[in-house]
């Protein structure tokens, strides 16, 4: 099922998919909604609390900030309560919360993750506020070594399918430079 107020953005490393979603918000924000930022990371070591700190702090203090509990349904929770009209929920980033759930940091007891994965799907099809969802698109590169690495890189591909089926918009971020991905540019 199709949902018009979900908008997929991907994109590598540093490509600015995260600074195009915040634009995409604050544009949001001016236009009347109120603004509410999900942080999935969880703080596992000094290195990611010290990113998370950077993080919060870069925030507009008018935008209310949810960082989620280790877990997998506390996305598919967040989003159905934060994603109501009049609003524009930004999650960032479905990358760290799947890869979370796969390898999760000291102290986080593993779970699996397809059921995390079916109630966010089941989520972003039933919330009527506006949703960015913002993910590392991860598989152009090398094939990892691992087994683990394979597992999480083919994990993060299906989620990306199944939640671009669901968006009604896609945008794939290259360089700072967004592209519509979906629907697909008139040519």
């Amino acid at each position: 099922m199709l949902s018009s107020s979900v908008h997929l953005i991907l994109g590598a490393a540093r490509s600015g998919k995260s600074r195009h979603a915040e634009r995409l918000a604050a544009h949001c924000e001016q236009q009347g909604a109120e603004v509410v930022y999900i942080a999935t990371a969880w703080p596992g070591d000094d290195e990611m609390r010290e990113r998370i700190a950077r993080h919060r702090a870069g925030r507009p203090a008018s935008w209310q900030s949810i960082e989620l509990p280790p877990g997998g349904a506390a996305l598919a929770a967040a989003l159905r309560e934060h994603a109501t009209p009049g609003r524009c929920v930004l999650v960032d980033c479905l990358t760290l919360w799947l890869s979370q759930l796969l390898c999760p940091p000291p102290g986080v007891a593993p779970e699996p993750a397809q059921p995390a994965v079916e109630a966010l799907l089941l989520a972003l099809q039933q919330v009527p506020g506006t949703v960015l969802l913002v993910s590392n698109e991860i598989g152009w590169g090398v094939m990892p070594l691992s087994r683990e690495a394979r597992a999480a890189v083919d994990a993060l591909g299906r989620l990306h399918q199944q939640v671009a089926e669901i968006a009604a918009r896609v945008t794939l971020t290259v360089a700072g430079i967004p592209m519509q991905v979906k629907p697909a540019a008139a040519a």
